[in-house]
């Protein structure tokens, strides 16, 4: 599932190519994603001008003209793809738009300017598009998400108030979107072990500095990855169809059996399973 990084380059991507512009067509070829596309969706973005782009933990915000917004949600394996009309752009994009890894029976949503157009491609038909009428209702929409780590009230005070009395471990706190809204699975794992902090350990027992190396940490690995473009498991491109390189940077994820990277340490990643989800670590430096 793409994470905050990975929303976060198409969100810039997007912006680069469709703010300001008129949408002179919407084309749905499929409407089954998680949620049902209702017959009103073509017709509230038909001739909207795109005045914004925003991202929220894992969501695209797509602000329209008429102070409404579409929400895009990428699901397990969904990608935007920007095809351009000019020659030199179709060629490249419609390399890949025909490629056998991305077939087009899985474009489902088509979203047409001018000179470009958005494909909306997602072979589990996970992700969804949403339309909220005003910007109250947008805020209702993520009123039960947390802080994301970037944000300045994810801090010493709140970590320290959210994990009194807890008994969960840090890894699960993590991943949930109501203590902090866009770190997934991938990005956890970094995370514990960049702050040397094992997955499994309650919350109840960490101490202050360790809240602090988690906040520190979560900053640096999501804007690494964002540097990098992300990262590339299974399903996640960009726009143009690149894959991301944070996943030639992982630490842990994914490198059970193989050594500890940290030069003074002689441990070995272990891969290990919590709440149905594979956890990385090395036992000797991640206490």
């Amino acid at each position: 599932m793409p994470e905050l990084p990975e929303v976060e380059i198409v969100r810039l991507s997007l912006s680069k190519n469709i703010i300001g512009k008129k949408i002179n067509k919407v084309l749905i070829r499929n409407r089954n994603l998680r949620f049902r596309l209702k017959f009103s969706f073509e017709k509230h973005l038909k001739n909207k001008f795109v005045i914004n782009i925003y991202r929220f933990s894992k969501y695209l915000i797509i602000e329209l003209n008429d102070k409404s917004f579409c929400i895009i949600h990428l699901g397990m394996s969904g990608t935007i793809h920007i095809l351009k009309k000019n020659k030199k752009n179709i060629h490249t994009n419609a390399s890949f738009y025909h490629s056998p890894s991305l077939p087009k029976k899985h474009n489902h949503v088509e979203i047409s300017f001018n000179d470009l157009t958005l494909v909306y491609n997602d072979p589990r038909r996970f992700g969804f598009f949403q339309i909220v009428k005003n910007k109250e209702n947008l805020t209702n929409r993520f009123k039960n998400y947390g802080p994301e780590p970037f944000d300045k009230n994810f801090n010493l005070d709140y970590m320290a108030n959210y994990f009194k009395d807890k008994k969960k471990d840090i890894k699960s706190f993590l991943l949930d979107q109501k203590f902090v809204s866009g770190i997934g699975n991938i990005y956890a794992n970094e995370i514990l072990y960049l702050s040397k902090i094992n997955p499994k350990i309650p919350v109840k027992k960490l101490k202050k500095t360790q809240f602090k190396l988690l906040i520190k940490n979560s900053k640096k690995v999501l804007l690494n990855a964002i540097k990098k473009g992300g990262s590339t498991i299974r399903d996640f491109k960009n726009t143009l169809g690149d894959t991301g390189n944070f996943q030639k940077e992982f630490k842990v994820y994914g490198r059970q059996k193989l050594n500890c990277l940290r030069s003074n340490c002689t441990g070995v990643i272990t891969k290990i399973v919590q709440s149905n989800r594979s956890t990385f670590l090395c036992k000797l430096c991640q206490k």
